[in-house]
C-alpha cells in the first residue's frame, strides 16, 4: 500500500506545484490594462486585413511527407544498430532483411504515388502543364 501512497503524493506534488506557481504569479503580477495588450499581435500593432486567408495545401502535403520519412528514419535506426549483432548471433540475412525491405518498399510505393499525384511538386511549371494537356488531348 505504501507504493500507492508514494504515487498519490507524487501526483499531488505534480499538480500542486504548477497550480501554486500560477496562483502566486496571478497575485504578484501587475495588472495594467491597455489597448495595446488587447490587440491580436504581441507587438501591439493594429492588424490590417482579414485573418482568414487561403494557404497553399502543398505546404501541408510536403510537411506530412517530411513527417512520414522522418519517422521512417527513426524506425530504421534501431534496426541498423542490431543488424550486425543479429548476424553474428546466427540469424539468417533473409530473415533480418525481409521485414525492413517490406517496410521501405511500402514507403517507396507511397512516395511514388505521392510523386505521380503531384504532392511533391511545390508548383507546376508551364512546360509540365502544356505537356500534360497535350498528352490528354485525343
Amino acid at each position: 500500500m505504501s507504493d500507492w501512497i508514494a504515487i498519490g503524493a507524487l501526483a499531488v506534488v505534480g499538480i500542486g506545484i504548477p497550480l501554486g506557481m500560477l496562483g502566486v504569479s496571478a497575485l504578484l503580477r501587475p495588472s495594467v490594462p491597455e489597448q495595446g495588450k488587447r490587440t491580436i499581435y504581441e507587438s501591439g500593432e493594429v492588424p490590417t486585413g482579414s485573418a482568414h486567408i487561403r494557404f497553399n495545401i502543398q505546404y501541408y502535403m510536403v510537411a506530412l511527407l517530411f513527417l512520414v520519412f522522418d519517422i521512417e528514419t527513426v524506425l530504421l535506426f534501431p534496426w541498423v544498430v542490431i543488424y550486425r549483432p543479429a548476424l553474428e548471433a546466427g540469424i539468417p540475412m533473409a530473415r533480418l532483411l525481409a521485414p525492413m525491405l517490406a517496410f521501405v518498399g511500402i514507403l517507396t510505393i507511397g512516395l511514388v504515388w505521392a510523386w505521380r499525384n503531384g504532392a511533391v511538386e511545390w508548383m507546376r511549371s508551364p512546360r509540365a502543364t502544356r505537356r500534360k494537356t497535350k498528352r490528354n488531348q485525343p
